[in-house]
């Protein structure tokens, strides 16, 4: 076996370990998260109530009814959905990084965050519908206006490149914002106003069964075409000029994977709001684990988003119980001394 034959064994071994354990300390942090709130459940009632609905395990030992409705029509649906859009973003981020190359990209930087904001800021100030979803339906709409721009703007007088979709990406991402401030100001809808400012900072408190399941599909359909651009990507990250030469289309992949990102990201800011950091911060410490290596970086980019997520959530809604605070908020204050601390690595291993 040659020494590159080894290599590639020992970081395929490395990889499933941290996939292993990441998994199994997902689990573990899914039943603690359910139990904890202002009406405590232990981690065994926890296990019970849910292999109950879900495989049908028998009603061994007692638990309340009201624990049993809080536990899976409440919290379950929560906790899941932090997981899902925590693996969203941050496979979200660790593929537009190599997109763009740039390695502050996360998902704002398309616009489509942004766009999903204002889509949602007309439902909430103006009550474009009252039908059940409008929300989501409304940010969704939203999202997708975003993505269209940003591929028209991307394409002017010119190819697609990684810089032009870095400076058309802000450029949206501003324009809606300032549509959404407008939105905001023009509104008399002062409960309305107050909503939208909360939806913006990013809430789980709308979690529900339904878009647990619409998030499951999409988060599952985006890691899935992701790992199969895996290679490419890794192709791209090396440059245009060395995709060109590998008989690959910079424009074409580019395309394909902005459109995965920006669906995925439109369908988790329409069900939870605009989150900051996790797109920007979660793929570099799944770097340091596993390497830059696409097949490698997403399932661990995704299990440590989820595992972030769901984590901020608990505190969001613990720490200042019964008020619960926007989740934007204890994403930033963990992420922000977090990127302090990887720019400084970065400058040290660039001297």
């Amino acid at each position: 076996m040659s020494v590159d034959d080894l290599d590639h064994d020992r970081h395929r071994r490395r990889t499933l370990l941290w996939v292993g354990g990441l998994t199994a300390l997902l689990l573990l942090v899914l039943i603690m998260a359910t139990g904890l709130g202002p009406v405590s459940v232990p981690p065994t009632t926890v296990a019970r109530i849910v292999g109950h609905h879900t495989v049908g395990f028998p009603a061994v030992g007692e638990w309340t009814p009201a624990q049993d409705s809080i536990v899976w029509l409440v919290r379950v649906p929560r906790v899941l959905l932090g997981a899902l859009v925590g693996a969203a973003l941050a496979l979200s981020g660790a593929a537009l990084q190599t997109l763009v190359r740039n390695v502050l990209a996360d998902p704002h930087i398309l616009g489509v965050t942004s766009g999903a904001s204002t889509g949602a800021a007309v439902s909430l100030l103006f009550g474009v519908s009252v039908a059940a979803g409008a929300l989501a339906a409304s940010a969704f709409a939203g999202a997708l206006a975003a993505t269209a721009l940003l591929f028209a703007v991307a394409r002017i007088n010119g190819a697609m490149t990684s810089l032009r979709l870095l400076l058309g990406g802000v450029t949206i991402g501003y324009l809606f914002s300032a549509a959404t401030s407008f939105l905001i100001f023009a509104s008399d809808n002062q409960e309305g106003a107050r909503t939208v400012l909360f939806w913006l900072l990013g809430s789980l408190g709308s979690a529900a069964w339904p878009s647990v399941a619409t998030t499951t599909a999409v988060t599952s359909a985006a890691l899935a075409t992701l790992m199969l651009l895996a290679p490419r990507l890794d192709v791209l990250a090396a440059g245009d000029d060395t995709a060109r030469a590998l008989g690959m289309s910079p424009v074409r992949l580019r395309m394909l994977a902005l459109g995965v990102v920006a669906l995925a990201v439109g369908a988790v800011v329409a069900v939870a709001g605009a989150i900051g950091f996790v797109g920007l911060i979660v793929p570099h410490v799944a770097r340091l684990c596993v390497g830059a290596t696409h097949r490698q970086l997403l399932p661990v980019s995704a299990l440590l988003g989820a595992l972030f997520l769901v984590t901020a959530d608990v505190v969001a809604r613990t720490a200042f119980a019964p008020r619960e605070l926007p989740l934007g908020i204890v994403t930033a204050v963990v992420g922000a001394p977090l990127l302090l601390v990887l720019i400084r690595r970065f400058r040290q291993s660039s001297t």
